[in-house]
């Protein structure tokens, strides 16, 4: 049986925000925030979660998130602009119990 998670997110005016997000809707992190409109309308998840853009790029705060960046991920954040050590794409980070207590910045739009 799938549970909520929390997931703890500072959106781009510096409000933290502390969120519950379904285990068993299949989401990613970029639609999470748009569920909660943490981001103006049409500033994140721009390309639709493919890695095209970095519209939903974020920095990872803990030591939480397990998994690394792919190839896709790798080249868009190349790319981008605002891009740290600790950034990755909000749009490849599945919602998962693995990642309960995460925490993460969103970057500045793009």
């Amino acid at each position: 049986m799938s549970k909520d998670i929390t997931i703890n997110i500072i959106d781009r005016k510096g409000i933290f925000h502390e969120v519950q997000a379904p285990t068993d809707m299949n989401l990613n992190l970029m639609e999470l925030i748009r569920m909660y409109e943490l981001a103006e309308e049409g500033t994140i998840g721009v390309c639709g979660g493919m890695a095209m853009c970095a519209s939903c790029q974020c920095y990872v705060l803990n030591d939480v998130l397990k998994t690394e960046r792919n190839d896709d991920e790798e080249a868009m954040l190349l790319e981008a602009y605002h891009v740290k050590d600790n950034s990755r794409l909000g749009c490849q980070i599945s919602i998962t119990e693995e990642i309960d207590g995460l925490a993460i910045e969103i970057a500045p739009e793009q």
